[in-house]
């Protein structure tokens, strides 16, 4: 039977900023949550779930040292700098 560990992971007060910043601009309180890394024990498998963040009733996942944000999923993404306008023009 494998057992999973899940560490939770804190958003970085610079990650954070930029959030609440965006959220500012567009008018939207951001609702965080903090990503987690994920071993699975008796395996060599880990993985990192990203921070998430819903503004606007829109879902977007972020990673620490990432300049993309992802949107609903991990396939649509587009630039940090970018979000702001997509947020905009999308509501």
């Amino acid at each position: 039977m494998l057992t999973i560990e899940t560490k939770e992971t804190k958003i970085s007060d610079e990650l954070k900023r930029k959030i609440e910043m965006i959220g500012r601009f567009t008018n939207a309180t951001p609702l965080i949550t903090n990503g987690s890394v994920v071993n699975i024990k008796g395996t060599n498998i880990a993985y990192v779930k990203p921070h998430t963040v819903v503004l606007k009733g829109k879902l977007y996942f972020f990673f620490e040292e990432c300049d993309e944000v992802f949107i609903d999923n991990l396939y649509h993404k587009i630039k940090m700098k970018d979000l702001e306008e997509f947020i905009k023009s999308n509501n």
